[in-house]
């Protein structure tokens, strides 16, 4: 019977470390307004950060409502589209759409195949917090109408090309 009670007394505080430990866990509000092209990032109810964002373009709006993210990956290739580079995810619905880093041109408004995109820093900062206090905490919530207009999502930024040297024959003069 004392072997029964020192059993229950141990799982009671196996279970206080547990609950306390996950108390501990920020809840993260992220924020997408569409209108406007921001994200707000709040930790604990506290606004944290407000950066500029890319949602949807015409025809491939970023889907409003209330989700949970459910995956992380450090750098996703999509395979919708061309194997397109999409670092730091953190996807938000079971379709694809994810919030993830971006050098693309036209941060600030809709250019985007149905993600969320941001800058390459931003990305990196939401993505080690996310990861820090763990994606059950968090909350993805976009809102709001496209903007006006007709967009159409951008290419990525063109590489520099690199040109071979011309090589010119080498001519002797006797």
């Amino acid at each position: 019977m004392a072997s029964l009670r020192f059993f229950n007394v141990q799982l009671l505080a196996v279970i206080l470390v547990c609950v306390t430990s996950n108390a501990a866990l920020a809840n993260i509000l992220i924020q997408i307004d569409k209108p406007t092209q921001t994200m707000t990032v709040s930790v604990d109810g506290q606004v944290r950060y407000r950066w500029r964002v890319s949602t949807g373009a015409t025809d491939y709006s970023t889907p409003i409502g209330s989700y949970t993210a459910f995956r992380m990956e450090v750098m996703h290739y999509s395979k919708e589209w061309d194997n397109a580079g999409m670092p730091h995810s953190i996807f938000f619905t079971k379709r694809g759409h994810a919030i993830h880093g971006s050098n693309h041109p036209g941060l600030g408004t809709t250019v985007s195949h149905g993600c969320v995109r941001l800058s390459l820093p931003n990305a990196v900062t939401l993505y080690d917090l996310v990861h820090a206090n763990g994606m059950t905490t968090t909350k993805v919530v976009v809102r709001g109408p496209d903007p006006p207009g007709v967009t159409v999502p951008s290419k990525p930024p063109r590489q520099g090309r690199v040109r071979s040297r011309q090589r010119r024959p080498f001519f002797r003069f006797r």
